[in-house]
């Protein structure tokens, strides 16, 4: 175009304040200091400030950006610090098994309170058992290996795992006398329990326990 065309004045560019967007009246103005432009961004405020905010233009908050550094003022170790913390949202943590209210580094359980021969025994199952503490109770016997199902057998009956065949016998015979509707004026209540422990007698003479 020939610089004395008469259209060469209609294209000339404004100088770069003149195209910046000014603020419209009753909106936003930039927080930037002598800036009047329209306020269309937010900037954190930074460290212990969260939630609060700068109100920019583009152009100022593209430069508050460029030079914001939320752990300014911080040393590497805290800086370290607040990384590790940040794992689990700054909440406090305990290792497992080692809070103060537990006993010798472990949690007390219900079986460490629980005395068997306290419980209530309405029909008399468990009348003559023999109980120890469980550190009492001594070693498994050599050369009888006791298997998951062996051990439920013995548990329906009351037994432990150094029953005798003789044990097993009377045990049976004991509760099944007792369980048995014809024992109970006809009452059929008990009948699942008898079949439970018919079931583990059965199960226990199979494989050769009595």
């Amino acid at each position: 175009m020939k610089l004395e065309s008469p259209l060469f004045d209609s294209i000339r560019v404004k100088p770069e304040d003149d195209r910046r967007a000014r603020a419209r009246p009753g909106m936003r103005v930039c927080a930037f200091a002598g800036c009047k432009c329209e306020a269309t961004h937010r900037a954190p405020l930074g460290r212990d400030r969260e939630g609060e905010f700068l109100w920019l233009c583009l152009d100022h908050v593209r430069e508050y950006n460029a030079s914001y550094n939320y752990f300014a003022g911080m040393s590497d170790s805290a800086v370290a610090a607040y990384q590790k913390d940040a794992l689990t949202g700054h909440r406090p943590t305990w290792s497992v098994g080692v809070n103060s209210w537990t006993r010798d580094g472990r949690r007390e359980t219900r079986q460490d309170r629980l005395d068997p021969r306290a419980a209530r025994d309405p029909f008399g199952l468990f009348e003559g058992a023999d109980w120890r503490p469980s550190g009492e109770r001594p070693a498994e016997p050599e050369g009888r290996m006791i298997r998951n199902a062996e051990r439920k057998a013995l548990d329906a009956l009351n037994l432990d795992i150094h029953a005798t065949a003789a044990e097993i016998k009377a045990r049976f015979k004991e509760l099944a006398k007792r369980l048995h509707p014809d024992a109970n004026g006809g009452d059929r209540s008990r009948e699942d329990k008898l079949r439970e422990i018919i079931q583990a007698y059965n199960y226990l003479k199979s494989v050769g326990f009595c």
